[in-house]
């Protein structure tokens, strides 16, 4: 395949949307609340938008949009790296080649069952899965008996990993094949940054310095029969209106190629890392303001798309956006292979990056439920073939709501019974009751209810 992020086309849509006029601004606003998303021409005029009052006017454009498809659940997942070998040397990754002061963990197999072990115990039933591109000590024959390994881990009370997502470096379409055949959810890959010569400099040596070969990666991925692929940029290495036209850009030619565009995009924003320069100072540092100016730009131009965000920001910025687009996150993370085992106090100096947000799964969860979000640990869609187009179908008009939010209540109650302290268990119990009496047609409200009851009475695993 041919580069098909074209830098120059880019910087001229910036260019030449500076000091956009208010009518201009308002009508694509009005346009985005259609559901059908927005061009790179008008996702550069929203980006090129300074005026707080407009800026106000896209905020509450987000949050009806992410209502309209998506409603208040915001599912949750843990990472879980199993390597941190690499043979790269991203200027912003704590796991590059010449950091000589990481301790380099490869885990083995037994080791993995420990740490998904832990993960079962405090509630978890989604992971990603990722680690280090290091052929030799975690090439892809590792990679898939570690989610093979993962699947079969079963703990008390229910306790199994129903969807592991996973990021791992480029492969060829035969690998991906393989990949597949293990159950996987989502493929996820990062460019990491779009901009060229940004990437050339961040990426000096190793596999990942050719940009091409990961441009195109989501491509193989989805004709090795990976139909969901999630891509993302790491905001701070280049300026984020690029970055985000990047995106879009990326999604529009997925969409354009394989007749479906990305299951999800990743906000990341750089954060510290142990002996990686580019993270302790970011070449275009993402101020806050900025940053949820774009996830809400982000949802107004792929309003299909989940958005990811991790817990690399801070739990009060993760409050701030989640209204503003955001779909899926990460609780209780650690960046460290073996760091959900093992007392996290050295735990730096194995990991990827710091981590912005600390707290366990269970206080996200109870933070989360007391301000009307609902926590959803949902794997339906996967397990019933809402995948790739299909999946498309549904959530574009708005529709995958009828299923997901019956299915994020139920998940919510299995966590509640199994796992939640009397102070969350408490909480969430009061926000189902208020679910419940929201829920409508009266069919639909009597389906929840027998769930539940089924739920109260011991099964697990219901979903339609």
């Amino acid at each position: 395949m041919k580069d098909f992020i074209n830098d120059a086309q880019i910087e001229q849509l910036l260019g030449q949307s500076q000091n956009p006029a208010a009518a201009q601004v308002k009508d694509i606003i009005s346009k985005a609340l259609e559901l059908k998303g927005l061009s790179p021409e008008e996702t550069a005029v929203l980006l090129q938008t300074e005026d707080q009052d407009l800026i106000g006017e896209i905020f509450h454009a987000a949050r009806a949009v992410k209502r309209g498809i998506y409603g208040n659940r915001l599912v949750l997942f843990a990472p879980l790296y199993i390597s941190n070998y690499c043979a790269n040397n991203c200027l912003y990754c704590g796991f590059r080649r010449d950091n000589k002061e990481l301790k380099r963990v490869a885990l083995t197999m037994e080791q993995i069952r420990k740490e998904v072990e832990v993960l079962e115990r405090e509630g978890h039933k989604r992971l990603l899965m990722l680690c280090g591109e290091d052929p030799q000590r975690s090439g892809i024959d590792y990679f898939l008996e570690a989610i093979e390994t993962t699947y079969a881990v079963k703990t008390e009370k229910g306790g199994e990993i129903r969807r592991i997502n996973v990021e791992i470096a480029p492969l060829e379409v035969d690998e991906y094949r393989r990949l597949k055949k293990t159950g996987i959810g989502s493929y996820v890959l990062f460019q990491e940054t779009y901009h060229h010569e940004t990437y050339k400099k961040m990426h000096p040596r190793g596999p990942k310095s050719d940009y091409l070969r990961r441009l195109t990666a989501m491509h193989r991925a989805q004709e090795g029969g990976v139909d969901d692929v999630g891509i993302g940029a790491l905001f701070g290495l280049h300026d984020y209106k690029f970055e985000v036209l990047g995106l879009l850009f990326h999604a529009l030619r997925l969409e354009q190629d394989c007749g479906v565009g990305p299951h999800t995009i990743s906000i990341p924003r750089l954060m510290p890392a142990l002996n990686a320069p580019a993270a302790v100072t970011p070449p275009h540092p993402v101020r806050d303001d900025d940053f949820k100016k774009l996830v809400a730009i982000i949802r107004l131009a792929v309003p299909y798309t989940g958005m990811i965000l991790t817990t690399r920001e801070s739990a009060a910025m993760r409050s701030q956006v989640f209204e503003l687009g955001v779909s899926q996150i990460s609780a209780g993370s650690r960046t460290n292979p073996g760091g959900y085992q093992e007392d996290s106090s050295e735990g730096f100096r194995a990991a990827q990056f710091n981590l912005g947000d600390t707290r366990t799964l269970d206080e996200v969860i109870y933070d989360i439920s007391t301000k009307g979000h609902i926590p959803s640990f949902c794997t339906a869609c996967y397990r019933l073939g809402r995948t790739g187009k299909d999946f498309m179908d549904l959530a574009k008009p708005g529709l995958i709501q009828k299923f997901c939010r019956t299915n994020a209540i139920c998940t919510f109650m299995e966590y509640l019974k199994d796992y939640a302290t009397q102070k969350t268990n408490e909480a969430g119990r009061e926000l189902i009751v208020k679910l419940i009496e929201e829920t409508s047609p009266k069919r639909v409200r009597k389906t929840l209810e027998d769930r539940l009851g089924r739920i109260e009475n011991g099964e697990r695993d219901l979903y339609i």
